[in-house]
């Protein structure tokens, strides 16, 4: 089966996993665990941000991200498609009592227009105070797109004027900065906090980090602990994650070429596939994936008229040749 459901099915290659077994290791619970420590330091030096926080999945990095900037009963902005407002179980609700608006942006972008208008400053006890505004980048249900770094840096002025704060869902990040040659660091000047995945194109088993000031990352870290989520000898995943920054970062440009490919099969214009995920909008979406799995594809239903197809580091040149062959066939039906 060739399988483009998600880039989270990506298995650790034999060097990825030689580098788990000899990762040294301590109690990171402790904060004794110098690969974890080593990982974090790496990435905050990456955005340049002060320091990182490992944690087991991007749900929880993007939880504790949020939370350090949205107390309870105060409200964060974010796109309607976004994947905190659509993916992660109402986690944000549900666990830190914050609340959410949301405006629809095309492909997911920035809508500043309509964030001034939904912004809700302190108005005393009667209103919910917008305290943050939460943008996707690269925007997963919105097809991978990238959001321009200039409205991303529009937004960085708008925020600062209003005395409100951006939370940066950056699973992707990584193949934002293949696209567009935009540094890391220039992302994290955007953002207060940020999350970053490694488990997603990277070909990590396990990881995602939140970034941040110092003193987000210390009250994180016992919200971690609150959570259930302080791990001990988590060096050997973390030795994961640090091999995926040295090795599998620029391949993913592979990763765009081939989802392009894909795009151009199912009939989708390849000039909007910015990177690795392909939405597909068909009004026999459950059919679509059926007769895909027939002749050996597996794609994904996102929703009932869209499909989702997603290249990653397990998919070859040939494998994607082969998948479009299948999904043109279907897609001309």
């Amino acid at each position: 089966m060739i399988d483009l459901r998600s880039d989270t099915l990506t298995r650790p290659t034999d060097a990825m996993r030689e580098a788990m077994a000899r990762a040294e290791v301590g109690d990171d619970v402790y904060g004794e665990d110098p690969t974890v420590a080593a990982l974090e330091e790496r990435v905050a030096a990456m955005f340049g941000h002060e320091a990182a926080l490992f944690t087991p999945t991007g749900s929880m990095a993007n939880v504790l991200a949020v939370a350090s900037l949205v107390a309870p009963g105060e409200e964060v902005l974010c796109e309607s498609s976004a994947h905190i407002a659509r993916a992660e179980l109402g986690a944000h609700g549900a666990i830190t009592g914050l609340t959410m608006r949301t405006w629809t942006g095309p492909r997911g972008q920035v809508d500043l227009t309509a964030i001034d208008a939904m912004h809700a400053p302190d108005m005393g006890p009667f209103f919910v105070r917008t305290a943050a505004v939460s943008v996707e980048n690269t925007h997963n249900f919105a097809g991978g797109a990238v959001l321009p770094v200039d409205d991303l840096r529009a937004l960085r002025a708008w925020a600062d004027d209003t005395g409100t704060r951006v939370h940066l869902d950056g699973a992707r990040i990584w193949n934002g900065h293949v696209a567009t040659g935009t540094p890391f660091a220039d992302y994290g000047r955007i953002a207060d906090v940020l999350a970053v995945c490694l488990s997603k194109g990277l070909g990590a088993p396990v990881g995602s980090l939140m970034v941040g000031s110092a003193d987000a990352i210390a009250e994180a870290r016992v919200r971690r602990k609150r959570m259930g989520g302080g791990m001990r000898q988590v060096g050997v995943l973390a030795a994961a994650g640090a091999y995926a920054l040295d090795h599998h970062v620029e391949r993913l440009a592979d990763d765009h070429a081939h989802a392009r490919l894909l795009g151009e099969a199912v009939g989708v214009d390849p000039a909007g596939v910015d990177t690795n995920i392909v939405v597909v909008e068909r009004p026999d979406a459950a059919a679509f994936v059926a007769g895909a799995a027939e002749e050996g594809v597996r794609i994904a239903a996102v929703g009932p008229r869209t499909v989702r197809l997603v290249t990653h580091l397990d998919v070859t040149r040939g494998d994607a040749e082969r998948a479009a062959v299948v999904l043109s066939r279907l897609a001309a039906r």
